[in-house]
């Protein structure tokens, strides 16, 4: 494997992971009443992320399992790695406490309103916040760069998924930070640095390919499969919900349509 296939799964991982950063922009220089585009965004996201999910990863899945498996194993190993990966990320939200968990849906008002009454505990929320992203970003890492390594068009549209989902949550890390210290360059850095976990996830793949792992298409299937039911999990669990709490009637589910559009659009011209 040549050694700038490696640079940019490395790239293209540090990019889904940075994106935090324009999550925290958005935070502070989007008008706090403009809930028509933060609804619309968070449907978006969640619009490309299951539309990459149903119709590119789960596919590439089962083909993967289907090199080694007859084609009912390989169905049958693709949707347990797919419901182990909502399984892993369920055990992963029981273990952060519900009011630092990202994908608790909290609205940038009650975040707001929160800090005008406790600015130390928004401040908390904050830092514990990033904390916890950074957990859920390291395994996105690991994917998105093995990923990338087997197959670069599902690789990049598993980092866009991944990028635009760390967007809202770049947003959870700089709303209480910005509220509670009035200081954006911290706000903004952290909500950045949180996602370099996602590098780090991507080191730590490259350490087990090159000394101890060797990844077959088998382990492939597999990590395709867990980041499908990840990425549907959050969907659902965090993206919608969160679109609908700025309660803007169909806005939310026009921008789900147009995130599945243009996935479909992207994914069409990637075959041309």
């Amino acid at each position: 494997m040549g050694n700038n296939h490696i640079l940019l799964a490395f790239i293209v991982t540090t990019f889904a992971g940075l994106s935090t950063g324009i999550g925290a922009a958005m935070a502070f220089f989007t008008k706090r009443n403009n809930k028509k585009f933060l609804s619309a965004s968070l449907g978006f996201s969640a619009g490309v992320m299951i539309f990459v999910s149903f119709v590119e990863i789960w596919s590439e899945s089962n083909s993967l399992f289907n090199e080694n498996f007859p084609e009912h194993l390989a169905f049958l190993y693709t949707m347990l790695s797919f419901f182990g990966g909502i399984l892993l990320i369920l055990i992963i939200d029981r273990l952060i406490p519900s009011y630092e968990n990202p994908h608790d849906v909290k609205s940038i008002d009650d975040l707001e309103k929160v800090s005008l009454d406790e600015g130390a505990k928004l401040k908390r929320l904050g830092i514990f916040t990033a904390f916890a992203i950074a957990i859920h970003n390291f395994p996105e890492g690991i994917a998105t760069f093995a990923s990338m390594l087997n197959d670069p068009t599902i690789g990049f549209s598993i980092a866009i998924a991944i990028a635009l989902h760390n967007i809202p949550e770049g947003i959870a890390i700089a709303v209480p930070l910005y509220h509670s210290t009035g200081d954006r360059k911290k706000s903004f850095w952290l909500s950045l640095l949180s996602g370099m976990a996602e590098p780090l996830g991507a080191v730590f793949a490259f350490l087990l390919m090159s000394l101890f792992v060797e990844f077959t298409s088998t382990t492939y299937g597999i990590i395709y499969g867990v980041v499908d039911g990840i990425m549907v999990f959050i969907s659902l669990d965090e993206l919608l919900p969160a679109a609908k709490e700025y309660n803007m009637g169909h806005i939310a589910v026009y921008g789900l349509i147009a995130g599945m559009i243009a996935m479909g659009v992207s994914m069409f011209l990637f075959m041309l």
